[in-house]
């Protein structure tokens, strides 16, 4: 077990709902600072559809990989609202706006969960875009998974946290 998870104490299940709360938290915070726009829940789940995913890897006191998985156009609207601009302006930066909203996520979350903040490093921000990939991660353990929607588009946060 990661040993955030260990040192946070008490039944695994129980912490994990309880950071899917904070990831949630950062991401909507990150959303209303960075791109002027709120994130809401779906009311059901939405199919995992993923044109451009961005992905950062934690280490230290907890070892994983943030990920946000996204259509291109939904790319395409965060680099348009963080950017001000036109959206055919934006489109060649939709990939970097992915990977700095998932960097800012991550430095979000583990700043809110007590004793991380110092004792966690992130990666740079990694983006793969295309039609045509599938994610698989080394990192054997828990898993949380948040799908929010962005002006009514999926977006797909999920932590992967490795024991």
């Amino acid at each position: 077990m990661s040993s955030a998870l260990e040192k946070a104490g008490g039944d695994t299940r129980d912490q994990l709902k309880r950071w899917r709360v904070v990831l949630s938290d950062a991401a909507k915070e990150v959303f209303l600072m960075m791109v002027g726009a709120e994130l809401s829940v779906p009311e059901a789940t939405p199919p995992i559809f993923s044109e451009v995913a961005g992905m950062v890897g934690l280490a230290g006191e907890l070892c994983g990989v943030l990920t946000l998985r996204c259509g291109k156009a939904s790319a395409g609207k965060i680099a348009c609202h963080m950017l001000g601009v036109a959206e055919d302006e934006a489109a060649a930066q939709a990939t970097d706006a992915v990977g700095e909203i998932c960097n800012m996520v991550a430095g979000s979350f583990k700043a809110k969960i007590a004793g991380l903040e110092d004792k966690c490093m992130l990666s740079v921000p990694t983006v793969i875009s295309g039609d045509s990939y599938e994610l698989h991660s080394l990192a054997s353990g828990e898993r949380i998974e948040l799908p929010l929607l962005f002006q009514g588009e999926p977006l797909w946060f999920s932590l992967e946290i490795q024991k």
